[in-house]
C-alpha cells in the first residue's frame, strides 16, 4: 500500500504544475463548475465544509519530518520503506516534498474559487451577511495556514523578509499560467492581510454553524500568528499573540495518572478535545487515509508489521515512570529495541487512523519560553518549561527548575522539551532549522536507530546542509519556467 501511495504521488508530480494545475482547474464538457454550482451562501458553506477543510493535510511533513529527522529508527522488519529518506536524500522528485507542494496549494487553490464564487453572490441584510463574511472569514484563515506551512519548508530562511518565499496565488490562475516565486515579505504580507480579514469577520457565536475545534475559531488565529511570528523571529508579536491565544485555548493537560482514561491520552484516541486548539478532522468512516499507516502496516503493535519504530534517543526522553508521554506515545507490546509509535493509535472500528493535530495549548507556552529566552529573561523561559514538565507531564516525581545562563542553553532545553512533546506532529525538522544552530544541536539519532539494517545512515545532519530546505518539486519546475529552484538542488 506504500509504494502505491508513493507511486500516487509521483504520478501526480510528474503530470501537472502542482501549485496551478489542480485537477479542478481543467473544465471538462459538461463539468460542474463553481458558477454553476456555488449559487447562494448555503453553497459557500457547503464548499467550505467538503472542499476547503477537506483539502486541508499535513501528513506529508509530518511523515518526512519523521523519518528525515531522529523521530524514527528502522524497525527490523522493514525491507526498504524510506531507507533514502532515512538516509538524508532529498530531491526534487521526493513523492513527499511534492505531497506537501501540492496539498497545500490544492487548499489555496479551493480558497480561491471560492472567494471568486462569492463576489457573484449578494447576501441579505442580517445574519446571512454574517454567515457569508464568517465563510469568507474561515476561508481566508485556511489559506493563511497553507501559506505559512509552505513558508516554513520551501523558503531558505524564514526571518529574511526579502529572501525568496513560494508562489503567491492570487485569484484562480489561468491553465498556462506562470508565476515566479515571491518575497517572503509579499507572502507574510498576505498571511497577515487573511488573519486580519479573518478575526474581523469571524462569527464564532452562530448558533447554526458551530465553530469547533476542526475549524477556525479566534483561538486559531491567533494560534497562527503566533507560530508565524515565532517562525520569522519578531518575539514581541509572537508573545503577544501567544498570550491573546491562551486566554481562550484549552487548558494544558495535566498528568494525574497514566491509565488510559487520563484526559491527555484520551486525547491522541480522540475521545476528547483535550488541549488541542486546532484538527484536521479524519472520521473513523469514509476514504481518509490513516495517518499510522506511515510508521505500520496493520496496527499500533510490534506484531503489526511495523516499518519504523520510535528514535531510541527519542524515546529516551519519556521516562517510563513518571512521563505520561511515555503511555501515550509508546505501545505497551514495544519490546527492548523495538519501541513501537502509538500516538495515533486509531479510533472506532478504522485502527490507524487519527484526527490531525495542528495546534495544541502547549505549544504556545513553549512559544512564550522561546520569546523570553530571546530576550534573555532566562528566569521566565526556564519556569515555562518547568512548568510543562512538572505541573503537566511528569507524576509522583519533583524535580528542579532549569537554570540557564545563555541563550543557546535555553533554546537547547526549549528544543529539548518540544522533541519530547511535539514528536510525529510535524515540528521537529522545522525546530531545527529554526533554532540548531542557535542552540549548537542539530538531529540526535542513536546507532541503534538502523534496526539490524545495516544502512549505515549518518547520525546527524549538520545545520548550514542545504538539506534544511526543501527542494522546489520537479513537477513545478518542469512546467514553470519563471521558477527558481532552491540552492544546490
Amino acid at each position: 500500500m506504500k509504494k502505491i501511495k508513493l507511486f500516487a504521488y509521483v504520478i501526480m508530480a510528474s503530470l501537472t504544475v502542482l501549485s496551478c494545475r489542480d485537477a479542478v482547474d481543467i473544465i471538462q464538457e459538461g463539468e460542474l463548475t463553481e458558477e454553476v454550482a456555488l449559487q447562494n451562501v448555503s453553497d459557500l458553506r457547503g464548499f467550505l465544509n467538503g472542499n476547503v477543510y477537506g483539502a486541508l493535510d499535513t501528513t506529508n511533513e509530518i511523515s518526512l519530518t519523521s523519518v528525515f529527522t531522529d523521530e524514527t529508527g528502522i524497525a527490523p522488519s522493514n525491507s526498504g520503506w524510506y531507507f533514502s529518506e532515512f538516509r538524508y536524500i532529498l530531491t526534487s522528485d521526493n513523492g513527499y516534498v511534492a505531497g506537501t507542494w501540492g496539498s497545500h496549494y490544492r487548499a489555496i487553490n479551493r480558497v480561491n474559487r471560492l472567494l471568486k464564487a462569492a463576489e457573484r453572490i449578494t447576501p441579505e441584510a442580517g445574519v446571512e451577511t454574517q454567515r457569508y463574511n464568517s465563510i469568507l472569514a474561515e476561508a481566508r484563515a485556511a489559506r493563511a495556514f497553507a501559506y505559512l506551512q509552505l513558508q516554513s519548508y520551501f523558503t531558505k530562511d524564514m526571518t529574511d523578509d526579502s529572501a525568496l518565499g513560494v508562489i503567491l496565488l492570487e485569484g484562480v490562475p489561468d491553465l498556462y499560467a506562470q508565476i515566479p516565486r515571491a518575497t517572503n515579505a509579499e507572502i507574510y504580507a498576505q498571511i497577515e492581510s487573511d488573519l486580519n480579514f479573518a478575526e474581523a469577520n469571524l462569527w464564532d457565536t452562530d448558533t447554526a454553524n458551530p465553530l469547533t475545534y476542526k475549524k477556525v475559531t479566534k483561538t486559531l488565529i491567533n494560534a497562527l500568528r503566533a507560530r508565524m511570528y515565532t517562525y520569522r523571529e519578531n518575539y514581541t508579536l509572537a508573545d503577544q499573540y501567544a498570550q491573546a491565544a491562551l486566554a481562550t485555548a484549552p487548558a494544558m493537560l495535566g498528568a494525574a495518572s497514566n491509565t488510559a482514561s487520563n484526559p491527555y491520552r484520551a486525547m491522541w484516541a480522540d475521545t476528547s478535545q483535550g488541549e488541542i486548539i486546532f484538527a484536521l478532522s479524519r472520521p473513523s468512516a469514509g476514504t481518509w487515509g490513516e495517518i499510522a499507516r506511515f510508521w505500520t502496516t496493520n496496527t499500533t503493535s510490534i506484531t503489526g508489521s511495523p516499518l519504523l519504530k520510535i528514535g531510541m534517543n527519542l524515546y529516551a526522553l519519556w521516562n517510563p515512570d513518571y512521563d505520561i508521554r511515555h503511555a501515550a506515545f509508546v505501545d505497551e507490546t514495544s519490546s527492548a529495541t523495538v519501541k513501537i509509535l502509538n500516538k495515533y493509535p486509531g479510533k472506532g472500528n478504522t485502527p490507524l487512523r487519527n484526527d490531525i493535530k495542528v495546534f495544541r495549548t502547549t505549544e504556545l507556552h513553549f512559544i512564550r519560553a522561546e520569546a523570553a529566552a530571546y530576550n534573555n529573561d532566562f528566569t521566565t523561559a526556564a519556569t515555562i518549561i518547568h512548568n510543562v514538565r512538572m505541573a503537566r507531564r511528569f507524576m509522583n516525581v519533583t524535580i528542579p527548575v532549569p537554570v540557564y545562563t545563555s541563550q543557546a542553553q535555553a533554546y537547547a532545553d526549549i528544543l529539548k522539551e518540544r522533541r519530547a512533546e511535539l514528536a510525529f506532529e510535524g515540528h521537529r525538522y522545522v525546530d531545527l532549522r529554526r533554532l540548531g544552530a542557535k542552540a549548537g544541536v542539530s538531529i540526535d539519532r542513536s546507532p541503534l536507530d538502523d534496526g539490524g539494517a545495516g544502512l549505515n545512515a549518518p547520525l546527524t545532519l549538520p545545520i548550514g546542509d542545504y538539506r534544511w530546505t526543501f527542494p522546489i518539486p520537479a513537477a513545478e519546475i518542469a512546467g514553470n519556467a519563471t521558477i527558481v529552484q532552491n540552492p544546490n538542488y
